[in-house]
């Protein structure tokens, strides 16, 4: 079923990276059963609020049936996500960096190890990469020993793989 979108909504929507592990899907999924069951809360809410009269001037309506269209949307978009997933596996013992590899790698004399993931669960700071980010997608598909080289900020940085795991 289609929804009608309002013109502040068209043209804003950026589908999600579907490469995600088990634990971020199982995550997804607690998360949207937790949403399923709040529904007749806020439905409830929103017809407690209905009663109290004109629809145009009943602020906690509004507000009521703002939270529970929110809720609908987010339900949606987490079924779509979980639908439509592609479940990254460990990398195991390979000698090729795909999705799922920990690669550790060298750049200006300093070693930094990267696991290479989706882009719904990068996080930077503990060494989670996208594999759509530039170092992402120019180390996916190379070996232990070889070197990429990588314009970053008008600058070659070369990189120069360790070891994978």
């Amino acid at each position: 079923m289609r929804v009608p979108k309002r013109k502040s909504e068209q043209g804003v929507y950026v589908p999600a990276d579907p490469h995600i592990t088990q634990a971020k899907h199982d995550e997804l999924a607690r998360q949207l059963e937790r949403l399923k069951k709040s529904v007749p809360a806020l439905a409830q809410e929103v017809m407690f609020h209905a009663k109290n009269g004109d629809f145009s001037e009943n602020a906690p309506y509004q507000i009521a049936k703002g939270k529970l269209r929110g809720v609908n949307a987010r339900i949606v978009e987490l079924g779509q996500q979980i639908n439509k997933a592609v479940i990254i596996e460990g990398a195991g013992n390979s000698d090729i960096i795909r999705l799922g590899s920990r690669v550790t790698v060298e750049a200006n004399g300093l070693a930094k190890t990267y696991q290479i993931l989706g882009s719904a669960e990068t996080n930077p700071l503990q060494g989670v990469i996208s594999h759509n980010s530039p170092l992402g997608a120019a180390l996916l598909g190379h070996k232990a020993g070889e070197t990429v080289k990588l314009e970053l900020n008008k600058k070659f940085v070369e990189y120069r793989i360790i070891k994978i795991s």
